[in-house]
């Protein structure tokens, strides 16, 4: 898991590639999960949870909230 204060330091750019890599390791967990080849479950919840601060640094930064 990335701290939030990693993803700040990061370019507009670097965030959506970080973005994209994210979402495809989660459809390719939640494949090997589905398929009974990992039981790394918990990992589900990390990627999530850094997704979504992706998410979130990309949108104030839209919104121009930079802090």
């Amino acid at each position: 898991m990335t701290k939030p204060g990693e993803f700040r330091e990061m370019g507009d750019d670097e965030l959506r590639n970080r973005e994209a890599d994210t979402r495809e390791e989660l459809f390719n967990l939640r494949v090997q999960i589905a398929t009974q080849q990992t039981t790394n479950v918990s990992r589900v919840k990390s990627l999530r949870r850094d997704l979504a601060r992706i998410l979130t640094m990309l949108g104030e930064r839209k919104r121009g909230n930079k802090e």
